[in-house]
């Protein structure tokens, strides 16, 4: 038999997971281990293990902090006044991944992942024949520093700023951001940053983020906050009598809208549910309905007042009250013209004189009977001739 090429080492590695899976009760190795990491106070951190084992192992997560009297404690889903979550399946192999949130400085530490299928493993007297396989991993968690942001208008502009105070990572940079937008970068590696806006507060305003590139990835905040800059959804609304009128506010400006109020020019804040009246309010949005409309009460102005932590602003609509019939009057209307210009041509018909008819039959004729005359005289003269 020829001699076999050297295997690849891929092919070596799914043999021994294959030993593994089917080799005697007992065993197990990890396919997949938690990786230490760096976290700022008050984030979060998330370990991930992952095991294999026939039969299926069990996973549990230990925790060893780094005060030298301290001793490793097993971690359960729901330890540390619940800001430990911890899930696990258990289907082909083992997979758990732990969850920390809302960190500090004394959850700094080593976090164990611990793996076993011996049945024994959990017994209180005796001891696994098969030792629990460990795989480590520390998280290391700094004191988040101070960022301080604010916002300065300068000759029509906006210069928003972050100073982070120390100390502090190296900075390798720094972003400006709103929501997923990129809106600057640079490699500068101060603790200072800004950005400039053009344009006045009211067409800006939201909440802007200045990214530090530091490890961990550290951010402050810089909020424009203006008083509510309210727009109707149309400025005037149209609505037939006897059907639900509806008049829609809504402010894109920030802070959100912390209370909304509707009333018709001249009367009482209208209140919601009173009367025919449907007020629902989200958010920055508002809408008003009015059930089965009528003309002349309902018809006129309504206003729509909004109030945030910066002040309050409002929006004027204006609300035309149709009759039913309204939709039939440019109908009507074209009948009208129609039956007006068959009455004047059936009038003018009438009214044209007979003998106008007869004597255009007579003047078409007498041109043939003169010429029929006038062939005669002509042939009596060429025979005369001959």
């Amino acid at each position: 038999m020829a001699a076999m090429g050297p295997r690849p080492r891929g092919f070596l590695a799914l043999l021994l997971l294959g030993g593994l899976v089917a080799g005697a009760a007992g065993t197990t190795g990890f396919i997949k281990s938690p990786l230490s990491q760096k976290r700022l106070a008050q984030d979060s951190v998330e370990l991930y293990c992952e095991a294999i084992g026939s039969p299926i192992p069990e996973i549990q997560w230990w925790f060893e902090g780094n005060d030298p009297n301290e001793t490793y404690a097993q971690l359960w889903d729901g330890a540390w006044q619940d800001r430990v979550r911890i899930n696990a399946t258990y289907n082909l192999h083992s997979t758990s991944t732990i969850s920390i949130a809302n960190l500090t400085a004394d959850d700094s530490g080593m976090y164990e992942c611990r793996a076993s299928n011996d049945p024994d493993r959990n017994h209180l007297s005796k001891s696994p024949k098969v030792k629990w396989i460990r795989s480590q991993a520390n998280v290391f968690v700094i004191e988040r520093p101070d960022i301080k942001g604010h916002v300065t208008e300068v000759s029509g502009k906006l210069v928003l700023a972050c100073n982070m105070s120390a100390p502090h990572p190296a900075i390798g940079g720094h972003e400006w951001l709103r929501g997923d937008k990129v809106l600057q970068t640079d490699a500068d590696s101060s603790a200072f940053t800004t950005y400039t806006i053009e344009g006045k507060k009211e067409e800006h305003s939201g909440v802007y983020e200045c990214v530090y590139k530091t490890s961990p990835v550290i951010k402050g905040q810089v909020n424009i906050s203006v008083p509510p800059q309210v727009v109707p959804y149309k400025k005037s609304e149209h609505g037939n009598e006897g059907d639900t009128g509806v008049l829609t506010c809504k402010n894109p400006s920030f802070p959100p809208v912390n209370s909304w109020t509707w009333y018709k020019s001249g009367q009482e804040p209208i209140i919601n549910g009173s009367g025919r009246y449907i007020i629902k309010s989200s958010g920055n949005k508002t809408e008003l309905r009015i059930l089965k409309l009528n003309i002349e009460e309902d018809t006129g102005d309504y206003h729509c007042n909004a109030t945030n932590s910066d002040g309050f602003g409002g929006a004027t609509v204006n609300l035309r009250v149709r009759s039913r019939l309204a939709a039939l009057w440019p109908f009507l209307g074209i009948v009208a013209e129609v039956l007006i210009l068959v009455t004047i041509i059936f009038i003018y018909e009438k009214r044209r004189k007979p003998d106008e008819v007869l004597d255009d039959d007579d003047g078409g004729s007498a041109p043939l009977k003169s010429n029929a005359t006038n062939h005669k005289d002509k042939n009596v003269r060429q025979r005369n001739a001959n």
